[in-house]
């Protein structure tokens, strides 16, 4: 394997109107072998997130209403822990964080794949509407049919696959702008809302009740089934999404760009749009909406990285850092009261979005 720095010449230019100057480590195998680009502060930046993510684990896993030392825990996860430590471990805590880093990076890659095709900051499956088209397949599978937890996953991916179709038909012969898609998704987004409060309005007492508290977003109760779920949804669909993150990157230089390049634009974003939904769908169907982490998540992967590209590893390590961070603090600093986490990312989410808008909007003057 040899290694060779490279500075690449200026792409197309981003949304900032800048030039890109693609530099960095790149590592060959040989002659017509395989060619990886390694940016040192993309590494530096990933492995501090991978640390982070690690100590929240543990203080996750160790404090609470019953403390556990890392020697406890780690001899709960290996198998020999008491019977007490591996009850609280294997069956309250582990489930629960492990769904959180899961939904926290499939909603991430969810986020900065639409961002980069749509090459729109606002470009995120709860902004556009497939968070709530997810919502709405997954309620008619709680409402009417009473369905398990898999029936659950189907009815969230048929609703954000759904929603995606019918943006698509909106669009169709008008290509994929990312501020016409934007505004489309915010009018989907509304009229999907008031689908589920119709549904909820024609549940049951006890349905509605079960349906309200899951549309608030929450990883109280969630269990092995869940995080099953999720990491299943997660190993299979995260790959795929790493493997394109190249092409991704072409296509944001611009179609012409693209193609010149050898990518098929088209198949490319309707590969990459596929993937979004549905890790955005399998993430609502295990824990409801939780919203933000996908709209700020991939943001402040690429600004700490300064990627050139769409950076969707730093993105995916991001989010399960945010998310799992946020059930932390939800946990801790409200007990005993259990605050939904949907709504402490709600909450921050909320003023992450105003300082976008108003930043954006600045860009937009100047």
């Amino acid at each position: 394997m040899s290694a060779v720095r490279e500075k690449g010449p200026a792409g197309a230019g981003t949304d900032t109107g800048e030039p890109r100057v693609i530099s960095g480590l790149v590592l060959r195998t040989g002659p017509g072998g395989l060619s990886v680009r390694v940016q040192g502060r993309v590494l530096v930046v990933t492995a501090a997130m991978l640390v982070a993510l690690v100590a929240v684990a543990l203080v996750t896993l160790t404090t609470g209403d019953f403390e556990l030392s890392v020697g406890e825990v780690l001899r709960a996860v290996l198998g020999h822990g008491s019977g007490g430590a591996d009850f609280i471990v294997n069956t309250l805590r582990m489930p629960r964080l492990l769904t959180a880093m899961c939904v926290g990076a499939a909603l991430a890659v969810s986020g900065a794949v639409l961002q980069s095709l749509t090459g729109n900051s606002l470009g995120s499956p709860d902004i556009i509407g497939f968070t709530n088209g997810s919502a709405v397949g997954a309620l008619l599978v709680i409402i009417v049919l009473h369905g398990s937890m898999t029936q659950i996953a189907v009815g969230a991916l048929i609703g954000g696959l759904a929603t995606a179709a019918a943006m698509y038909l909106l669009m169709l012969g008008r290509g994929l702008q990312g501020f016409r898609l934007v505004v489309v998704g915010i009018g989907v987004s509304a009229l999907l809302l008031a689908v589920n409060s119709y549904l909820i309005t024609r549940a049951t007492w006890q349905e509605a009740l079960e349906a309200q508290a899951w549309l608030i977003g929450s990883l109280t109760n969630r269990g092995w089934q869940q995080a099953n779920t999720i990491g299943i949804a997660v190993l299979v669909l995260l790959p795929p999404a790493f493997f394109l993150a190249r092409r991704l990157s072409m296509v944001e230089m611009g179609d012409v760009t693209a193609m010149a390049l050898g990518v098929d634009v088209a198949r490319t974003r309707a590969l990459l749009l596929v993937i979004s939904v549905a890790l955005a769908a399998f993430a609502t169907a295990v824990t409801g909406p939780i919203w933000f982490i996908a709209l700020a998540a991939p943001q402040l992967a690429r600004r700490l990285t300064r990627a050139s590209g769409p950076a969707l590893v730093p993105a995916a390590l991001m989010g399960a850092l945010l998310l799992a961070a946020s059930d932390l603090l939800a946990q801790r600093l409200f007990a005993p009261s259990l605050l939904p986490v949907g709504t402490a990312t709600g909450t921050i989410g909320g003023l992450y979005l105003i300082w976008l808008l108003i930043t954006e909007s600045r860009k937009s003057r100047a």
